[in-house]
């Protein structure tokens, strides 16, 4: 069973936004200026803050699983652009409620972080030194979970407001203006450099009663780099940052204190059944609720709406939808690789309890000795992502009766992710190549439990290239992560295109609806949410979306 704290706060202790702008509702800090007297109560209202990981708004759905699904390895299920799928066709349009509602929800987060920093630096001075020792840590777990959130704003978004205080937030709608991204993300390098300066590496921690699923170090750094790679690319392209990058995952590398798990399956056991494995999981959501749903719905959805699909057990586990479907042409491309971890992320099978138990390929379901190639290309558009396969691997324990929601948890950053990061920071920067290929053949090496499968030294910048964004592509595929990576090299429009085509070349009746939609130039950012939009004179909605 999941150790966790974040469900532990009382609901009139969360600090959240009291913009007009920002959210629908106001809300009161009933009981904050009697708390926050000591460590251990600035801790309470520190979980707080990292509840909002767990909304529905945030990781629970919309930013690993709703905005991230369509690219060139994936889609959503179905062809119509109704319910869930308006925003993974991008047929959504600036007053889709789900662009608002994580807006707001991440702005209401930034509202918690500010008001817990200046409260607990109000205040700490008058504690002891043990407690103002834990409050300084506290206060580095703050600010890089309000660069997480800023981060998530600015790449989704792009051109945001920046809000820096608590009085901020409640100023009138007409002076907001909106702040270059550029400098949003300066705000975000100058927290995530506090927080990594001030926060223990995980394995070393002997200050905090607990660090699962807390900010580190390394996952400091590890997210400074991934900022730095976002920052040197598409939209703002300051590739001074390219070196940046390098020497911030280059200090997570070289510290000895992370790495990878030997066995890439165990990774996926791991985080569907709660267990913390501070060695690679630099930032991971948990989500547990022992007995059902808590008044926020902070359950998540990982692995009910993306995961391999399931009828329904009656009083045992609920059914999964499987709306995240696999592209056929990554499937062909990957399966020539004779890679191991294809087999453990790709379900090219279903569960149907009512035939029995086990997995059930979808090749079988089809009748007949010898079925025809096109019933083979139909059920092949049925693949999907099998990293959170709650039949296989979610125990007893860790699971709630419920169609939509699981206690699976989710991985914002990896330590793989971080070495790929690395190689790609080098090579773009002009680094060593010897040290980039090293990096990528640490990934391979777990994958294929080899050394035969390693990248030679004598590959040119270009094709390294190609090879490290292919690497990205099978070692982190489905986790979020493949959207954001096409947006940030400039290429995401043009491999959609690409990957329609080759899916009609493949099948003429393939499924692709986001190819459809896609418009260059628009859909590398959400659209600012019209409710917010018309409440802000001063600020402009972005390229391609109108005013």
């Amino acid at each position: 069973m999941k150790k966790i704290l974040l469900y532990c706060l009382p609901l009139c202790l969360l600090f959240a936004s009291c913009s007009d702008l920002l959210d629908e509702e106001s809300y009161s800090e009933t009981g904050k200026d009697n708390y926050l007297n000591n460590a251990k109560e600035a801790e309470t209202v520190l979980q707080g803050v990292y509840k909002n990981l767990a909304n529905e708004y945030t990781y629970s759905y919309h930013l690993s699983l709703l905005f991230t699904i369509s690219t060139d390895i994936a889609q959503c299920e179905g062809s119509s652009t109704t319910s869930f799928r308006e925003i993974p066709t991008n047929s959504h349009n600036a007053s889709t409620s789900q662009i608002s509602r994580t807006w707001q929800k991440l702005y209401s987060a930034i509202y918690d972080a500010n008001d817990f920093i200046e409260t607990v630096s109000g205040r700490m001075d008058n504690w002891g030194s043990s407690d103002r020792e834990l409050a300084t840590i506290y206060l580095g777990e703050a600010r890089a979970l309000r660069a997480l959130f800023y981060f998530e704003l600015v790449r989704w978004y792009g051109n945001v407001v920046l809000m820096t205080s608590t009085a901020d937030s409640r100023r009138k709608d007409e002076t907001f203006e909106q702040t270059a991204a550029k400098d949003v993300y300066a705000y975000i390098e100058e927290d995530l450099k506090y927080a990594a300066e001030v926060l223990p590496w995980a394995v070393d921690d002997t200050r905090r009663t607990t660090n699962a699923y807390r900010f580190s170090k390394g996952a400091a750094l590890g997210l400074l780099a991934k900022v730095y790679c976002t920052w040197a690319g598409y939209p703002v392209r300051d590739e001074s940052k390219w070196a940046e990058a390098e020497k911030a995952a280059r200090r997570v590398v070289e510290s000895g204190k992370h790495r990878l798990i030997s066995d890439y399956e165990t990774v996926w056991k791991n985080t569907c059944n709660g267990i913390w494995d501070a060695g690679e999981s630099l930032i991971e959501v948990s989500f547990y609720s022992p007995t059902g749903l808590d008044s926020d719905n902070t359950a998540g959805r990982i692995g009910k709406w993306n995961g391999v699909s399931a009828t329904t057990v009656e009083g045992e586990r609920g059914r999964n939808a499987a709306n995240w479907k696999v592209t056929y042409n990554f499937t062909r491309e990957w399966e020539a690789q004779n890679d191991p971890r294809m087999a453990l992320s790709i379900a090219d099978y279903k569960y149907d309890h009512t035939l029995g138990s086990g997995p059930i390929t979808y090749f079988s379901t089809i009748s007949g000795a010898t079925p025809s190639e096109e019933q083979k290309n139909r059920q092949r558009q049925l693949f999907t992502p099998g990293k959170w396969d709650t039949e296989k691997y979610v125990e007893a324990a860790n699971y709630i009766v419920n169609n939509d929601k699981s206690n699976v948890n989710w991985y914002i950053l990896r330590y793989s992710d971080v070495l790929l990061l690395f190689a790609e920071a080098l090579n773009e920067s002009g680094g060593s190549v010897v040290d980039a290929v090293d990096a990528v053949n640490a990934v391979r090496r777990r994958g294929f439990g080899d050394t035969k499968h390693d990248l030679s030294y004598g590959l040119s910048r270009e094709d390294l290239r190609e090879v490290i964004r292919k690497e990205r592509a099978y070692e982190l595929c489905f986790e979020g992560h493949r959207k954001q990576d096409l947006i940030r090299w400039g290429i995401y429009y043009d491999r959609v295109m690409e990957t329609a085509q080759e899916l009609a070349d493949w099948y003429s009746n393939a499924n692709y609806a986001v190819s459809r939609y896609i418009i260059k130039g628009r859909h590398e950012l959400l659209p600012i949410p019209q409710r917010d939009l018309d409440m802000m004179p001063k600020c402009k909605q972005n390229p391609g979306w109108g005013q």
